[in-house]
């Protein structure tokens, strides 16, 4: 029994360090604008999660349709957290619809098809259809 809590302090120690480590490490974050005088769509996500990457489909599709109009990005918490802090995500997949002044005008949680991304594009005026 004492050789089990011991291991068990001692795994949740090891765990914390590690956090600690990982949190102090330096990030390589993308800019958090969009291109100026471009809407910007941010896919908050993880390479992991399977709604996650059902959306990476999703942003891939939609900008080789409309990628000129609107920059569609993924953001995944393993390599670009300091972003996920700024924009208070708390759950993935979430996208944020930023104007193009970076200015955020909306949000969405969970997985949308690409048809309900167009329909939310087209009411938030970000494109023409």
């Amino acid at each position: 029994m004492k050789y089990l809590r011991g291991s068990v302090i001692g795994l949740l120690g090891l765990a914390a360090g590690f956090l600690a480590v990982w949190g102090a490490m330096p990030t390589q974050a993308q800019a958090v604008a969009p291109a100026p005088g471009k809407p910007a769509l941010f896919e908050f996500g993880s390479k992991y999660c399977i709604p996650c990457r059902e959306m990476k489909e999703v942003m891939s599709g939609l900008k080789a349709q409309y990628g000129n109009q609107v920059e569609f990005r993924m953001v995944y918490v393993d390599e670009q957290r300091p972003l996920f802090d700024q924009y208070h995500i708390v759950a993935i997949p979430t996208q944020v619809f930023l104007n193009p002044e970076g200015k955020e005008i909306d949000r969405h949680i969970g997985a949308l098809s690409k048809d309900e991304v167009i329909k939310k594009l087209q009411a938030l005026k970000f494109i023409v259809h």
